[in-house]
């Protein structure tokens, strides 16, 4: 063979003919995946704010969580449950009417976590100093994971309050609802140990109207309170239609009221409610959502008769709260993505972290994040103390504020956190569409913006001294930045006249949530954090794109205390 032919038994590595072997997928320039690591202990924020609001008796529990929620193989489990959704057979193949909602293991595996660690249950089987605090701060982590499941971990715990006003019927459910385990079986609930609550309130023709329900709740024997009806009508939108109980609006003689419904009957039979179809909602898609008939099913009246809006109120007000805490997880996994893609990341011969307009926008991220987190964690701590009367009118007032202003907060954050990313933020195979599509999904359910304003509008007018509370809390920080204390003195000014407030609610509403987390960051956050907050959502007005944080803003200190250090 001529030596100056190709030759087939080697070519020199360092030759010129090296440039047609050349390795085209050496990864460079790529975050590690932001994995194995701890959100407890990588979220500085979150970590302060459980020891301000008294929860740090609680912090080892947390600590062992954070690892357990950042694993990857928790991680995987959030990316296996949306990519497989839910699905339902209305009947077994021998013919008998199932009802039954199918899900993928990893569902399954991430309500297991739930449950055994009390996500649903601990404020009531231990309450106490800083209990809605450390089971907040779980959920705050859990939701990071997998937002949809926590659908029903919400209703189940929120539904005690409410089941609680039937003694009898808290003695028959209330060990099942709260034991720390998981039974997804499709079951008489005589059969299970452990039981899971949903919630059927919604009709077509009344949306957040409730009192224009028209199911029909007729009495089998005596009427009344712990009474057993059979119930017939339409509902549009059920929550979680594989729990095994359900709180129930409809109509008596006496006007709406509040019904526990079971899916099978105290015999063993199936009780004849149906699910027509599962909806097909853009976001929430790991968990099922339904719209289901009533065919004179079995139910039992909870509280008293013609009062249920103020029955299921007690549960409502709560899955409200575990909106804020959903909105505000949303809100740090997407920093935290951000975040950590930049902290990695080089562009144009510098890390994007380091560049000044990528750290305006960054900064100006992991201030809404912190406030809408610090809002929450102090919502927590007056749960926890209900029975001082300051907390109890704090939480009534500023419920509705948070999950008006948090929510809603929540999906632009979520698009600006993902164009940090860029292109490949889009990409599936990232969290960040999963939490875009999130997003809007807790601003909508459970009251929407304009029903949190109406409501905070109750408030004020049922109860004037929880305005009084809520200023007085605020004022906590009274004489720490000029900036605060103008905004407060002003927005005092503007509730002297509130004759006018449907139309102004917004505004209003918008001021009393700046108010608040102002506060809240001036008293317990870094200084960097407060000042940048005062000067952008207060002086400035807010309304602007993320990334108009003012110059003389420390956004590195805002960014580091934000980041979580992985890779």
């Amino acid at each position: 063979m001529n030596a100056r032919q190709p030759a087939a038994t080697a070519i020199n590595a360092t030759g010129p003919e090296d440039r047609y072997l050349a390795v085209t997928h050496d990864v460079v320039n790529q975050p590690p995946a932001l994995e194995d690591y701890n959100l407890f202990d990588q979220d500085t924020a979150l970590r302060e704010a459980v020891e301000r609001e008294g929860g740090n008796a609680a912090a080892d529990d947390l600590m062992a969580f954070g690892a357990l929620a950042g694993s990857r193989e928790t991680i995987e489990l959030g990316f296996r449950a949306n990519e497989n959704k839910p699905v339902f057979n209305t009947h077994d193949r021998f013919g008998h009417r199932i009802d039954q909602v199918d899900f993928h293991p990893a569902y399954h595996q991430l309500m297991s976590i739930a449950m055994e660690h009390g996500l649903h249950s601990s404020p009531w089987t231990h309450p106490g100093q800083g209990a809605h605090v450390a089971r907040a701060a779980k959920y705050y982590m859990h939701s990071q994971v997998e937002a949809a499941h926590c659908c029903p971990i919400t209703m189940t715990f929120a539904a005690i309050p409410s089941i609680r006003k039937q003694p009898e019927l808290a003695a028959l459910w209330e060990d099942r609802i709260l034991a720390n385990r998981y039974d997804p079986r499709n079951l008489p609930d005589s059969q299970k140990q452990s039981v899971t609550i949903g919630m059927a309130m919604t009709e077509k023709q009344g949306g957040s109207d409730v009192r224009a329900n028209s199911t029909r709740a007729y009495p089998v024997g005596t009427e009344g309170p712990g009474q057993a009806y059979e119930l017939v009508g339409h509902k549009w939108f059920v929550s979680a239609p594989m729990c095994d109980a359900f709180l129930v609006l409809a109509q008596t003689t006496s006007g709406l009221s509040c019904f526990l419904m079971p899916r099978w009957r105290p015999d063993g039979s199936k009780n004849p409610w149906q699910i027509q179809r599962l909806k097909n909602k853009m976001g929430n898609v790991a968990n099922a959502s339904s719209e289901a008939e009533l065919r004179g099913a079995l139910a039992w009246m909870v509280g008293e008769e013609g009062r249920g809006v103020p029955t299921i109120i007690e549960m409502v007000a709560m899955t409200r709260f575990d909106c804020m805490i959903g909105s505000s997880a949303g809100m740090r996994q997407a920093l935290a993505q951000a975040t950590h893609h930049c902290r990695h990341r080089s562009a144009f011969g510098q890390r994007l972290s380091e560049q000044p307009l990528m750290q305006n926008v960054l900064a100006d991220l992991a201030l809404e994040s912190e406030a809408a987190m610090a809002y929450t964690m102090r919502i927590a701590r007056a749960l926890d103390n209900q029975h001082q009367e300051h907390e109890r009118l704090l939480a009534r007032l500023a419920t509705p504020v948070g999950k008006y202003w948090i929510c809603k907060r929540t999906p632009n954050h979520a698009y600006e956190a993902m164009e940090c990313i860029g292109g490949s933020g889009v990409m599936e195979d990232c969290i960040m569409p999963r939490l875009l599509r999130e997003s809007p999904v807790n601003a909508i359910w459970e009251g929407s913006g304009n029903v949190q304003c109406l409501d905070t509008l109750r408030a004020l007018q049922k109860e004037p001294e929880t305005l009084d509370a809520f200023f007085r809390e605020v004022a906590e920080a009274k004489g720490t930045d000029a900036r605060f204390d103008h905004f407060v003195a002003q927005l005092q000014n503007d509730f002297k006249d509130i004759s006018d407030f449907q139309y102004r609610a917004r505004n209003l509403v918008d001021r009393l949530a700046l108010a608040m987390q102002a506060s809240l960051l001036l008293r317990g956050s870094d200084p960097a954090v407060a000042d940048a907050f005062c000067a952008s959502r207060l002086q400035s007005g807010g309304g602007l794109n993320y990334g108009n944080l003012p110059s003389g803003t420390d956004a590195a200190a805002i960014i580091k205390r934000a980041t979580p250090v992985v890779g």
